[in-house]
């Protein structure tokens, strides 16, 4: 029999080899929340030098245990944690180097932010001064210690009321919430840093983002973590609006990927705004269903009908992403469908919420 040609590593494949043959320097902000541990845990696996900076304002100090023990003992002794505040440049600017070595950073992954719609309507003054201030403070120290590569998380919720479907990064509309006003403002910065100073970033316009590690806590969590956790504890399950409305969700592994790609892209490829998504869309009665099957799977049984309720100001009804651009230009190749993600994060919820 003929045998097979080896089968072309894909760009993913080819950039881990590439940073476990040479560690880098990079800074995580927002290091102890959802996306920014999953970044940490990625980035130690792969021998890297790693930078922390958080408050802890929605970040736990219990991601990065977990992290510790999920690592060797070396790759944690390559990671330096810095509790500091992006509002503050002072902060910025000092976790801009390894404190260990006094090496500085070569790479950013800027996660540090107040998500959530609700919240910037609750208070959108606070939302600012995070997602704006913030941002260009980082941006200010970035640029200052001339670091290879800014790329920072962006958000779906800039296409604002653009009705066509799939979105694509090129045409977006007017904005639904503070949240996304800022988020908007992230990217207008960007551009004119470009312009002002020729220092280039990366934006990745998240579209729901799940995986494990996801706070299910608090007003603001984010529906696949918060209907877990009720499906765990056995309460009601409310759904805003009439369960069709829909989203493209995107598991924290695809999102990771496509961090790293945009922090070693070549330069033809910054200076621009990719959506991370997995490039198809799922309604929330769907979902529902979705969680409860995998949970049953964990041994849980939920036998509740969803709630149902008014919809959620300043949501749209409906989400899918365009992503052809981060694979053509970045070589993204999401491996997790949401169902597959879900199977995954499941067996976690189940082991933290039990």
């Amino acid at each position: 029999m003929p045998t097979r040609p080896p089968t072309k590593a894909t760009r993913y494949e080819q950039v881990q080899a590439e940073l476990k043959a040479t560690p880098k320097v990079w800074l995580v902000t927002g290091v102890a929340g959802f996306i920014g541990s999953n970044l940490l845990e990625t980035l130690l696996e792969l021998d890297q030098y790693v930078v922390g900076l958080d408050n802890f304002s929605t970040g736990h100090k219990r991601n990065l245990d977990e992290v510790q023990t999920l690592v060797s003992q070396t790759q944690w002794s390559r990671f330096q944690f810095i509790k500091g505040d992006i509002c503050n440049l002072e902060d910025c600017h000092c976790a801009m180097v390894f404190p260990k070595t006094l090496q500085k950073v070569n790479y950013v992954l800027h996660q540090a932010a107040l998500g959530s719609v609700p919240r910037s309507i609750e208070d959108p003054i606070t939302s600012n001064a995070t997602n704006i201030t913030g941002f260009l403070n980082m941006l200010v120290a970035a640029r200052d210690a001339r670091v290879t590569s800014f790329t920072y998380a962006a958000s779906s919720s800039t296409y604002g009321d653009h009705p066509t479907l799939p979105k694509v990064e090129e045409n977006i509309g007017k904005p639904l919430s503070p949240y996304a006003v800022t988020k908007y403002v992230n990217e207008l910065y960007a551009q004119v840093f470009a312009k002002s100073y020729g220092f280039s970033t990366i934006g990745l316009r998240y579209f729901n983002v799940f995986g494990k590690r996801q706070d299910p806590n608090g007003a603001y969590a984010a529906v696949i973590p918060k209907w877990t956790a009720a499906m765990i504890h056995n309460e009601d399950v409310f759904i805003n609006g009439d369960g069709e409305t829909s989203r493209d969700f995107c598991f924290i592994e695809n999102t990771v990927q496509l961090n790293i790609l945009a922090a070693t892209a070549p330069a033809e490829a910054k200076n621009e705004v990719y959506n991370v998504a997995r490039g198809d869309r799922t309604n929330l009665n769907t979902l529902f269903d979705a969680l409860q099957t995998a949970l049953l799977g964990c041994g849980v049984t939920y036998t509740k009908a969803p709630v149902y309720r008014d919809f959620r100001a300043g949501d749209v009804l409906h989400s899918q992403a365009d992503i052809s651009k981060a694979q053509t230009k970045l070589g993204y190749t999401p491996m997790h469908h949401i169902y597959e993600g879900i199977d995954q994060a499941m067996p976690w919820y189940v082991r933290a919420l039990s």
